[in-house]
């Protein structure tokens, strides 16, 4: 019963329900939370190697859907890591994928993935708690939100050397199926792409936090469709050569790597040429799919505390920034911001047959990873 914990939680439909916290439910003890993040992650940014840095984040996801069969596993994606909650008995299996990540990221993308797998029982005997709620983005599409706490404790106690998991030998690969990165960065087009991440303060005691949660989305509600960076037809069809050679690191050897490249910059000719003409081909309809891409994707998210990607005008943003000013003034929150002029997906697609694929949204030129840096530099961390 434990294993289906997620499947059984209530469907939250709207995302300003992310604040309401009937939709909550909290893990069970048995129940562990795998996390991860890049190390020196800004310096790899700063030199032009976010797309890679995406990669590595989303490898983590993959690599525990993959060994655990594709169940309906709770996560959220970080931008430069992820959080994973996985049921006790899966650990073996998590724990393995864990391990061959590291090797496959500092083998083929030369960056060093930090991982650890934290019980949740250590995180309610420290004083937190894990609750989860379930978000519905598409017909079977679902993203989980994160509340109490516990999973940035889990964070921290990485960052600080516990719980660790070691990596795999050399060589050691895990099951990366259905993982991409094949569309081109999303040019802003109402001003800019906002990434933001806001976590509440000292003083954000009773509904303080939620409801400048509540500000924040009613600002962002402004623009068509809340902000969302993906245009809702999908993004535009373009073959990215760099998010092929990606791709194709992560999932083959140096001896077939240029095969597989070819092999990839073909499937999206296709969908160009699909797309272009309105054709299927043995039940794909490739705009119905980039309308799903849109759809599915996680441009805004709850993960103790609210992270967005949105492409708002200038002005906007600016709304938005002097409410986050105002609110880490009184200690309700602290913020990191980070903007700039286009947004990046990396994609899960199990099948591109079914509707269950899903799209990791994050901003171009450093986003999530930047205004963590922001926020930690404004906490002194």
């Amino acid at each position: 019963m434990n294993d289906k914990f997620f499947e059984s939680l209530p469907i939250l439909t709207q995302f300003e329900g992310v604040v309401d916290p009937s939709y909550y439910r909290s893990l069970p003890d048995s129940w562990l939370l795998a996390t991860s993040d890049i190390v020196g992650s800004t310096k790899t940014i700063q030199a032009g190697s976010y797309k890679a840095v995406n990669m590595a984040g989303a490898s983590v996801i993959a690599a525990i859907l993959n060994a655990l069969g594709h169940k309906d596993v709770p996560f959220v994606f970080g931008g430069d890591g992820a959080i994973v909650a996985v049921p006790g008995s899966a650990e073996m299996k998590t724990r393995a994928a864990l391990a061959a990540v590291q090797t496959l990221v500092a083998e083929e993308l030369q960056l060093t993935l930090r991982t650890a797998i934290v019980p949740v029982r250590d995180i309610r005997a420290n004083g937190y708690d894990v609750r989860l709620a379930r978000f519905q983005v598409g017909a079977d599409a679902f993203f989980a939100m994160f509340s109490g706490g516990g999973a940035s404790w889990a964070e921290q106690e990485m960052k600080a050397g516990r719980y660790t998991v070691k990596p795999a030998p050399p060589g050691t690969r895990p099951d990366l199926t259905g993982l991409s990165c094949r569309w081109s960065p999303i040019e802003a087009r109402h001003g800019e792409i906002l990434s933001m991440i806001a976590v509440p303060g000292p003083n954000a005691a009773g509904a303080e936090f939620e409801t400048l949660v509540s500000d924040i989305l009613r600002l962002t509600g402004t623009q068509d469709r809340g902000g969302h960076p993906v245009p809702a037809e999908g993004p535009a069809v373009s073959i990215s050569t760099a998010g092929a050679d990606y791709e194709a690191r992560i999932s083959t050897d140096g001896t077939h790597r240029f095969r597989r490249k070819l092999g990839i910059l073909w499937e999206c000719l296709l969908i160009v040429i699909l797309n272009g003409l309105n054709l299927k081909v043995k039940g794909f309809d490739a705009r119905l799919y980039r309308r799903d891409v849109a759809q599915n994707s996680d441009f805004r998210k709850f993960d103790d505390g609210l992270k967005m990607t949105v492409d708002l005008s200038a002005s906007q943003s600016m709304q938005i920034e002097e409410r986050l000013e105002a609110a880490s003034r009184t200690g309700v929150c602290m913020f990191g911001i980070h903007r700039q002029s286009s947004a990046l997906m990396t994609c899960i697609v199990p099948s591109v047959l079914t509707r269950d694929h899903m799209h990791f949204v994050d901003g171009a030129s450093g986003g999530y990873a930047m205004a963590a840096s922001q926020l930690k530099a404004k906490a002194g961390v």
